[in-house]
C-alpha cells in the first residue's frame, strides 16, 4: 500500500494543466518521483520498465492506449512509439486527463515528432528544500511581481543543518535514510546510471564507464562554476597519457543530460541588451547536490572544515559554498518554474561581475539572486547586485542575498535577506 502522498511545488502545475489538456509528460532523472505523482491520477497503469509488459507493448503497442483513463505510461522511452501513439490520440480528439507519460530519459533517437501542440512536458526535479522543511516564509513569486513585499521570518536552521540537506538528497525514496544506509544507495544511484540508465534509457552505448565515472566526478568537483571544457577535461583525465578530444567525449555529456543528471544553469543573455561583455558559457550543476558529494566522496565533517577531495576544480570559496549553492539552484528552480519563469545566470566574460542566479519573467523582467554562504551579509556581498541595479533600472524586480542566517530581512538599500530554509515558491 503506497504511503500518504505529500503534495509537491509542480502538483499544481499538473493540476491546471491536466484540466485542460489531454497529454502530459513528467520528465526528470529516475528516483525524482515522477511515477508517485503520476500515480495520485491514473486510473489505468502501464509500466514499460517491466519486462513483461514491455514484451507485450511491443508485439501491440496499440494496447497502450486502453484502459479507463487517464492512463499512464511509466518509462515511456522504453518504447519511442509510444510518444507517436499518444500524439496522435490527441489529434483524432483525446478529452482532457487521458494520458500521462513520465520518462527518465530522452530517447536517443527522439521520436519522429516533438509532440509540440499535443503533449506538454514538465520538468519535475528533486525536493526542494521548502518541499522537505515545509518552513518557507518568503514567497518567490511575491518577489516576481516587483512590489517589494515586506520579507520576514525566523528559523534555527543553521550551517550544520543546510550540510546535512546536501547530503541528503531530495529524491523522496531516500529521505528516510541517514549514515551508511544513505551513502549506499547513493553509491548504487551512481553506479546504475554508468552500468543500466544511460544504456537502457537514453540509447547511448558507453564503451569505457570508468571514463564516464570520472567525468561525472568532474561535472561534480565543478558544481556552481562555468569551468570550461579544457578544465573538465585535463580532471577527468588525470593521471593519463593522452587527453580525449572534445568530441570523442560529447557522448559523455550528451548521455548524462539525456537522463537529466547533467542539469547545467544557462548563461543570461538578455534580449533588451544594456550589458556589455556577457559570458555564454553555462554553471554546471548535478540534478542534486548529494550526488555531487557522493561522487566527491565527501561527508559532513570534511564539509565543515572547509575540506574537499576528489579531483580539484578552481573555485572562489569552498566546496560547502558550492553545494550550498547547487541546493539553493535546485530549490529556486523548483520555485520559478511555479511562476512560470525561468533560471539562469550571469557572468561577464572576464568575471568581474557575476550574479548566481537571475529569475526572468517572460517580460524579461528578473529577480537577481547572490547565494552567500554567511550568517552575517556584508557590502561586498552586495556589490554585484547593486552594480546590476544601476544597469538594468526598472527590468530589476528585486534583489535577493540566500543566506545561511536566522531571520529574512530588507536592508535599508532595498536588498532582501532571506535564509534558504525561509524561501519557498
Amino acid at each position: 500500500m503506497l504511503a500518504p502522498y505529500r503534495r509537491r511545488v509542480v502538483d499544481d502545475e499538473i493540476d491546471e494543466l491536466f484540466g485542460a489538456l489531454a497529454a502530459i509528460a513528467l520528465e526528470g532523472p529516475k528516483g525524482v518521483g515522477k511515477t508517485r505523482t503520476a500515480l495520485e491520477r491514473a486510473n489505468t497503469v502501464h509500466r514499460l520498465d517491466d519486462p513483461a509488459e514491455l514484451a507485450v507493448a511491443v508485439a501491440d503497442p496499440m494496447r497502450l492506449l486502453e484502459g479507463e483513463r487517464p492512463v499512464l505510461i511509466d518509462e515511456w522511452q522504453r518504447l519511442r512509439e509510444v510518444w507517436d501513439l499518444v500524439r496522435r490520440a490527441v489529434d483524432d480528439g483525446a478529452s482532457p486527463a487521458s494520458f500521462l507519460l513520465t520518462g527518465s530519459a530522452l530517447p536517443d533517437p527522439p521520436p519522429t515528432h516533438s509532440g509540440a501542440g499535443r503533449i506538454v512536458t514538465i520538468r519535475m526535479r528533486p525536493l526542494a528544500l521548502s518541499e522537505r522543511l515545509q518552513s518557507a516564509t518568503v514567497s518567490l513569486s511575491e518577489l516576481l511581481k516587483g512590489e517589494k513585499p515586506r520579507v520576514t521570518g525566523k528559523t534555527d536552521f543553521a550551517l550544520a543543518d543546510y550540510t546535512e540537506e546536501v547530503l541528503r538528497s531530495g529524491l523522496p525514496g531516500l529521505r528516510p535514510l541517514t549514515g551508511l544506509a544513505l551513502r549506499r544507495q547513493l553509491e548504487g544511484y551512481v553506479d546504475r546510471i554508468v552500468d543500466r540508465d544511460i544504456p537502457d534509457d537514453s540509447g547511448v552505448v558507453i564503451r569505457n564507464p570508468s571514463a564516464l565515472k570520472r567525468w561525472m566526478a568532474a561535472y561534480a568537483a565543478a558544481s556552481s562554476t562555468t569551468a570550461t571544457f579544457e578544465t573538465l577535461r585535463d580532471v577527468a583525465s588525470a593521471g593519463h597519457e593522452h587527453k580525449p578530444s572534445k568530441n570523442a567525449t560529447q557522448a559523455y555529456r550528451d548521455a548524462l543530460t539525456r537522463i537529466w543528471v547533467l542539469d547545467e544553469v544557462k548563461a543570461w543573455i538578455p534580449s533588451n541588451n544594456r550589458l556589455s561583455e556577457l559570458g555564454h558559457a553555462p554553471k554546471h550543476q548535478l540534478a542534486d547536490p548529494a550526488l555531487a558529494a557522493q561522487l566527491l566522496g565527501v561527508q559532513a565533517s570534511a564539509l565543515l572544515a572547509g575540506q574537499s577531495s576528489g579531483p580539484s576544480i578552481p573555485r572562489d570559496g569552498t566546496l560547502l559554498g558550492a553545494l550550498f549553492e547547487s541546493l539553493a539552484t535546485l530549490s529556486v528552480r523548483v520555485y520559478a518554474a511555479h511562476s512560470e519563469a525561468y533560471v539562469k545566470h550571469l557572468r561577464t566574460a572576464r568575471g568581474r561581475q557575476e550574479v548566481d542566479l537571475i529569475v526572468e519573467r517572460a517580460d524579461g523582467s528578473v529577480v537577481a539572486i547572490e547565494v552567500k554562504l554567511t550568517r552575517n551579509v556584508s557590502g561586498d556581498d552586495a556589490k554585484h547586485l547593486t552594480w546590476l541595479k544601476h544597469k538594468l533600472g526598472d527590468r530589476l524586480l528585486d534583489q535577493v542575498i540566500i543566506t545561511t542566517g536566522p531571520e529574512a530581512y530588507r536592508r535599508e538599500d532595498g536588498i532582501a535577506i532571506v535564509p534558504l530554509a525561509l524561501l519557498g515558491p
